[in-house]
């Protein structure tokens, strides 16, 4: 384990680090699949994929 994994390991001991940065992934997982959305629609993706990838989005915001 290296220098960096073990201070994460550490700080992942303090409830408030944990949450927060659980809470800053969430908001970089929505983001890149909100990303990856506007791709598809620029690409001009069939409506069956774009309400898939929005059912996934919102599945996933609801679990978080």
């Amino acid at each position: 384990m290296n220098i960096a994994e073990k201070y994460l390991k550490k700080q992942l001991a303090s409830e408030e680090f944990k949450h927060s940065f659980l809470e800053e992934k969430v908001k970089l997982d929505i983001e890149y699949r909100l990303e990856e959305l506007k791709k598809d629609i620029k690409t001009h993706k069939s409506p069956e994929e774009l309400i898939r990838k929005v059912d996934s989005i919102e599945q996933f915001v609801m679990s978080a």
